[in-house]
């Protein structure tokens, strides 16, 4: 039982800190970012403090002292600074849109009304923002095509240094349908950010994508075909995570592209790996065509038998096979029920009916009362003409068809015969992708205030995971500090889904009357035997006060029933009682000898035998 309690009670406690570790460890990874990324205040703002605490104190000295509140401290955010080699760093905390470009030009086979690219752009702090100061690029118009973009610092080449891309993207007002994607644009001569378009070469577009009920990660690179010198799109596989939460809760999350030399690559969302693989083996299409394909010219014989099965051309249809019985026919055993109203119809005109004055019959036709049920069919079995029910015919087998039996001249599925590919090429480092030299965002939506930040690439894992916490982890450590704990997150899912009170009902009121069931209703414990004592080598109670305690209940008893014998007990004791009483007297002192040899012999152990031995109920009463 006690153990029970104990889980029980471990099981409370354990509810209760999952209750408040979110907080605390909120409020630590803040206070944490706090110590490392954040100013409190200046040196200006210290020296007006300082005025106003002596200010202050001259007034204490003549005012009473009032309760005071510990202050909210003021938090102005730091902007992360790039650190180790990268190609490209942009916070947008300088609140100007310097060194972005946006685009003049006009898409191509699109209506006239939506072909510019005249969606608006800001730089502006997020509309909930946990971290006063933190500013980024929102895309501020709907239903519009944006694009801006952005030189780098120098172009990326691809030698014998991984890739690394991460930015931030938050959907303040969620998104219905649209893009978030990022594009590095390929180094051209010609590339001109102002004519920025669909169009524009670029070598990987990376990012989140969503329409309708469809939730996308791209990771999308232009192949270039060594043959032809023609670029094509490789797409790689679908993510296996389920990427709903990351579109819907909210939340500024950071969104991470590596591509290493060896051919593979990671796709990361919150610094958790949600997709991963090899260029040469999960893109869609494939890098390198097939080695073989089929001959475009080869035509299937007129003579092949693709059929596996034909009808059996020796069978033949049996005699008494008929094709013209019916499927369903009459029952011949039934019978027209007692009481059935053959005369009366199923429905008639409603009695109190009456017809609209505005009817017309020319216009409208001769006015007929509507049809309701035939209130004498009420009581009846039926009404109207009776007919037999219909039944299954047994002698029905439809029409005759002749049984299948595998096609003797069957050949198979025939296929064209495979060729050598005029268009093959093996590319086995597919990662040595074309230059790229500046970063674009070309985006369709219909959801504002999509809010971007943080854009960081370079060829250093620890550089660019340097620049996350900076950036996104104090984010992610402010906004987990606001959010509120279980229990509020319980209230508020509740507030939602009412039936979880019952659920919530029942978590707590069971444990709570278990624990009082198992603590208040025990049994009372039995007082063991001697076999226990035995059993477990239990200490064992002293039963010499219990022996002598009876045995002067016994004797009092004894001389009060039977006063004669007190009487003969005062004068002489005939000599057979003194014999019989030196006999008792001789088997006493036997016992006792033998009682002594076995406690010598087991002096720490008391058996059931010696206890009942000792008894005064075992013993006869000695006579005076």
């Amino acid at each position: 039982m006690d153990q029970r309690v104990g889980l029980f009670v471990l099981l409370a406690v354990g509810l209760l800190c999952l209750g408040l570790a979110p907080v605390s460890r909120a409020q630590d990874l803040v206070d944490d970012g706090l110590d490392d990324d954040v100013d409190v205040e200046d040196e200006l703002d210290l020296g007006l403090a300082g005025a106003e605490e002596e200010l202050e104190g001259d007034l204490q000295d003549e005012a009473p002292p009032a309760p005071k509140t510990p202050p909210t401290p003021k938090v102005t955010y730091k902007a992360p600074e790039p650190m180790g080699e990268h190609f490209f760093a942009e916070s947008f905390d300088r609140g100007t849109l310097d060194g972005w470009v946006q685009s003049n030009a006009k898409k191509e086979d699109a209506d006239e009304e939506i072909a510019k690219y005249d969606g608006k752009w800001a730089v502006e702090e997020m509309k909930d923002s946990k971290l006063p100061g933190d500013k980024g690029l929102v895309l501020k118009s709907k239903a519009k095509h944006h694009a801006i973009s952005a030189q780098m610092l120098r172009p990326f080449i691809f030698d014998t240094k991984p890739l690394i891309i991460q930015y931030e993207v938050n959907f303040q007002s969620g998104i219905d349908c649209g893009g978030a994607y990022v594009k590095l644009l390929t180094q051209t001569p010609d590339l001109d950010l102002d004519q920025f378009v669909d169009k524009t070469p670029y070598t990987i577009m990376f990012g989140p994508d969503k329409c309708g009920e469809d939730y996308k990660l791209h990771f999308i690179f232009r192949h270039k075909n060594p043959k032809t010198g023609e670029y094509e799109e490789k797409h790689a596989k679908k993510p296996d995570a389920d990427l709903r939460t990351y579109y819907t809760d909210k939340k500024t999350h950071l969104y991470t592209l590596v591509v290493n030399p060896d051919n593979t690559f990671e796709v990361l969302v919150d610094q958790t790996v949600v997709n991963s693989g090899s260029l040469l083996t999960d893109m869609t299409p494939a890098v390198n065509p097939p080695a073989e394909i089929e001959d475009p010219d080869d035509q299937k014989p007129e003579d092949w038998d693709e059929r596996p099965k034909i009808q059996d051309p020796d069978a033949a249809k049996p005699e008494d096979w008929d094709e013209d019985a019916p499927a369903q026919i009459p029952d011949e055993d039934a019978v027209k029920p007692d009481g059935w109203l053959d005369d009366e119809p199923e429905y008639i005109g409603d009695p109190d009916a009456v017809k609209p004055e505005d009817w017309d019959e020319d216009m409208d036709g001769e006015w007929e009362a509507p049809q309701i049920p035939n209130p004498a069919c009420e009581t009846a079995p039926g009404c109207g003409p009776w007919k037999r029910p219909m039944i299954d015919n047994p002698s029905y087998k439809g029409k005759w068809k002749p049984p299948m039996i595998d096609n003797p001249n069957y050949q198979g599925v025939w296929k064209p015969r495979k060729i050598s590919n005029p268009a093959f090429f093996e590319d086995l480092h597919p990662f040595r992708m074309t230059p790229f030299s500046a970063v674009g965002l070309e985006l369709w939506s219909m959801t504002s205030d999509i809010f971007f930040d943080n854009f960081f690439i370079t060829n250093d894992r620890s550089t660019a995971e340097r620049w996350a916490t900076d950036g996104w982890g104090l984010k992610k450590a402010a906004e987990g500090a606001a959010e509120p704990g279980l229990a509020a997150q319980m209230l508020s899912a509740a507030e939602e889904r009412p039936w979880l009170w019952v659920v919530y009902v029942l978590t707590v009121a069971l444990p709570l009357v278990l624990i009082i069931v198992f603590c208040c209703t025990g049994k009372k414990k039995s007082p063991a035997t001697p076999a226990e004592y035995k059993k477990t080598d239990a200490p064992q109670p002293d039963v010499k006060e219990e022996e002598e305690g009876e045995e002067e209940e016994e004797a009092e008893e004894a001389e009060k029933s039977s006063p004669a014998a007190g009487e003969k007990s005062e004068g002489e004791e005939s000599p057979a009682e003194e014999e019989e009483a030196e006999k008792d007297e001789e088997k006493d002192e036997e016992k006792d000898e033998e009682q002594d040899e076995e406690k010598d012999a087991a002096a720490d152990e008391k058996s059931e035998d010696d206890i009942l031995r000792r008894s005064p109920r075992n013993r006869k009463v000695r006579r005076d």
